[in-house]
């Protein structure tokens, strides 16, 4: 198993304790209300919707509002429709990053994704000139006080990739279709998980040594993050722990 520093799984964004917590219900329930539609209401039988509704009830989405945006996804209630849609681009020193939205207007969202790049350092790309560069990948994040060789053992044998320490939790890489049977045999060993996400990982790293291109990637991907439509950010920035403690300071 490989050990990691804190940016070596590289998806940038900030907690929920970071953010309004209206903003957290908001991309919750459009996660819930999409994946609802795609795949069904059926928890049971819609493994993106049970992921969407985990990581609600991880950031304390009252289960009756998620109620409702299954059933607004199924049609059974009334409701605006989003889109999936995801954008690519560059930050300062090349990084590569990727941008996954739920909108309910292409158009708008576009325009104002390409605003945020260029007005922090940063420019859009053409569909496929990042997307290369990451693969889809289950995410597990288990409590470090958690014994490392049990962890370890558990999640193997649920079908586990990889796992790796990012000096606050024990992260577990699946497959996608691995991430459910890895969730499960964790919960069935007396293991809660923090967090059950699908995320998009970088086949490689760009390291950026200089604090002050570091710290524009940063405002840009927060600046991005911050976006309403705005989902997840994904960099294969590789950047050292000091320089983000002092962002975050």
């Amino acid at each position: 198993m490989s050990g990691h520093s804190k940016w070596a799984t590289t998806k940038y964004r900030k907690g929920a304790q970071d953010k309004a917590r209206a903003k957290v219900f908001a991309k919750c329930i459009r996660a819930i209300e999409v994946a609802a539609r795609d795949g069904g209401g059926d928890l049971d039988a819609n493994a993106t919707l049970r992921t969407a509704f985990q990581k609600a009830r991880g950031a304390s989405v009252p289960l009756d509002t998620i109620e409702k945006a299954i059933k607004r996804g199924t049609g059974e209630l009334e409701g605006v429709r989003y889109e999936a849609i995801n954008y690519e681009g560059y930050g300062p020193g090349g990084v590569a990053i990727m941008v996954e939205t739920l909108s309910d207007n292409r158009n708008r969202t576009g325009a104002e994704m390409r605003n945020l790049f260029s007005r922090n350092g940063g420019n859009m790309a053409e569909p496929g000139a990042v997307s290369w560069q990451f693969e889809r990948k289950g995410i597990v994040t288990v409590p470090l006080d958690q014994d490392e060789d049990k962890v370890m053992e558990i999640a193997m044998e649920g079908g586990a990739e990889d796992l790796s320490s990012n000096g606050s939790v024990w992260v577990v890489t699946t497959a996608p279709s691995d991430l459910e049977s890895v969730r499960r045999a964790l919960d069935d060993a007396g293991i809660a998980p923090e967090s059950v996400d699908l995320s998009l990982e970088p086949t490689s790293l760009v390291p950026v040594p200089d604090e002050a291109d570091a710290k524009k990637v940063l405002r840009l991907l927060d600046a991005i993050d911050d976006h309403d439509d705005v989902q997840a950010v994904h960099s294969n920035a590789d950047i050292s722990d000091e320089v983000l403690a002092s962002f975050e300071g």
